[in-house]
């Protein structure tokens, strides 16, 4: 353990970099033996989507590199900020009139027009809990709402209204001058309405927690508690609040809260508190290189990877580089799933150094499982394709042939894999697919390869098999080679890119490829 300690120091994965950002903040550990306390921030507004699922994995991952570096203690908060106003009714939602009337209500009191919980925040919070349980997340959740009515953030209120003019000092200068009219930290819920108010108001007694505003919805000046409930923070204001209160030591947001993570720095250390380490991670976008945007609807959402691919593979593609822009759509889906099955292929035989930099080793929190995928995913969609058929156990009888001894018993996880290829070629692959006839030089190369084949036993293993196609396309002058494998994709497949075609050709059946090539050559009159 103190090898794989010294080695993680000196990792240069990412989540060792993270952890060690607490090491530096606390260098002979928290004080009194405190766990480290990690915060993934929800807004219960929508539903669970893409961005929770890789905040809250990704932090995940941190803190299991800090437990393997140090054994400290840790907890991670995934907090609802369901006190925030519904600000406007999110489309395609059931009783839309009813929701209207309680525009500006913090979410915790907008009734849930689903009927089935009770309130449309605590609806979202219970499937924000479902999402993150049945990914595995070790979290725990708490609601704005119970620590504001609680009077659990009651001390640091009174400390927001003792700084109010140094915080105001932070924020008025990010505004635009029509905003910095109206524009408070506090934000009063209204006693006649229960809306929160987006007004001015000033501070009467910062130990009491009292402040005074004009209330619209009353139509006279009012004199107000914030605490218990009687208000809400501004954004920037509340995320400084909090990290204050819970005693945050990361959280990581995306680039584009940039600038809030610097002005909700500043607003801790005026509360006294120290901000949270943490890092700003690059978005993810779409096939036309837009930024995926829940309300646009571009992109991929979880539920959809999940139909084509398994989650682990989801969770090693948001583990890889999370500071460069990545593209996240349907097209990179097979190559994602078979980069992780390589990666957990090659755990089991790596020194600890390389394991410690193996994505696998982040994704399953140091315990890879060990799985057996005789086949990549790429090779099950070209089988699909060409058998032409939805027949699962079907495409088992060349799984078998493949690989002796394999069956859904013996491997589920290739069983899963199969049911994902069957729905992918079908969804993304099989509307594309186009035989083209060969055409000069590529019909005598075909011929050749066929008598290759002809020459073969029909278990030639797919290395021999590899060796012949090479040669074809060598003594046929095809420069470079890979015009030639190119042209098999084209005229057996109806791709412009396929697998190797010795491991296709041992999985489809030397005979049902060389029919492939005679319906080819038919083609080429």
């Amino acid at each position: 353990m103190s090898d794989l300690r010294d080695i993680a120091m000196q990792s240069k994965a990412w989540p060792y970099e993270e952890a060690r950002k607490l090491l530096k903040r606390y260098p002979d550990g928290k004080p009194d033996g405190e766990p480290i306390i990690f915060e993934t921030g929800y807004g219960p507004s929508g539903l669970p989507h893409l961005g929770t699922f890789q905040e809250v994995a990704r932090t995940l991952m941190v803190r299991h590199a800090l437990t393997e570096l140090t054994g400290w203690e840790s907890r991670l908060i995934a907090f609802s900020d369901d006190m925030d106003g519904m600000r406007k009714v999110p489309p395609n939602m059931p009783h839309s009139d009813m929701l209207h009337q309680h525009l500006d209500q913090p979410l915790c009191k907008v009734p849930d027009p689903f009927g089935t919980h009770k309130s449309y925040a605590d609806h979202n919070n219970q499937l924000l809990r479902r999402f993150l349980d049945d990914f595995g997340f070790d979290y725990e959740f708490v609601a704005s709402h119970e620590r504001y009515y609680g009077g659990n953030f009651d001390e640091q209120l009174k400390n927001v209204l003792r700084n109010y003019d140094k915080i105001m000092g932070v924020m008025l200068p990010t505004l635009g001058e029509e905003r910095r009219e109206t524009y408070s930290p506090v934000l009063p819920i209204s006693p006649e309405t229960g809306k929160v108010l987006q007004v001015a108001v000033t501070v009467v007694d910062a130990d009491k927690g009292l402040i005074a505003f004009d209330d619209p919805d009353a139509g006279h000046q009012a004199e107000h508690s914030v605490l218990s409930g009687g208000c809400k923070l501004q954004w920037k204001v509340d995320w400084a609040m909090r990290w204050v209160a819970l005693g945050v030591d990361y959280e990581m947001s995306g680039k584009d809260l940039i600038d809030s993570v610097t002005q909700s720095s500043k607003i801790a250390r005026i509360l006294g508190g120290k901000p949270p380490e943490g890092f700003n991670y690059e978005m993810f976008l779409d096939e036309d290189g837009q930024k995926i945007s829940k309300s646009k609807g571009n992109g991929l959402t979880i539920e959809e990877w999940l139909t084509y691919a398994p989650q682990e593979s989801l969770s090693f593609y948001i583990y890889r580089d999370p500071k460069k822009a990545k593209q996240l759509s349907f097209q990179i889906i097979p190559k994602a799933v078979d980069e992780y099955h390589r990666f957990l292929d090659a755990y089991p035989e790596q020194e600890t150094k390389e394991r410690l930099g193996n994505p696998v080793h982040h994704v399953h929190a140091g315990h890879p499982p060990q799985v057996d995928m005789p086949i990549s995913f790429a090779l099950l969609l070209n089988l699909v394709g060409v058998a032409n058929t939805d027949d699962k156990e079907l495409l088992w009888g060349f799984v078998r042939r493949y690989a002796p001894g394999t069956s859904p018993e013996t491997h589920p996880e290739l069983d899963r894999l199969i049911d994902h290829a069957l729905v992918y070629f079908r969804d993304f692959v099989a509307a594309s697919l186009c035989r083209r006839s060969p055409e000069g030089k590529e019909v005598d190369a075909l011929r050749d390869l066929d008598a290759a084949l002809a020459a073969m036993p029909e278990d030639a293993d797919a290395e021999t098999i590899q060796n012949a196609v090479f040669a074809v396309g060598k003594d046929h002058d095809f420069e470079p080679l890979r015009d030639w494998f190119k042209a098999l994709y084209e005229t057996l497949l109806g791709a412009s890119q396929g697998p190797r075609m010795g491991s296709f050709t041992a999985l489809y059946g030397i005979g049902n490829v060389r029919k492939l090539i005679a319906e080819a050559l038919e083609g080429a009159g």
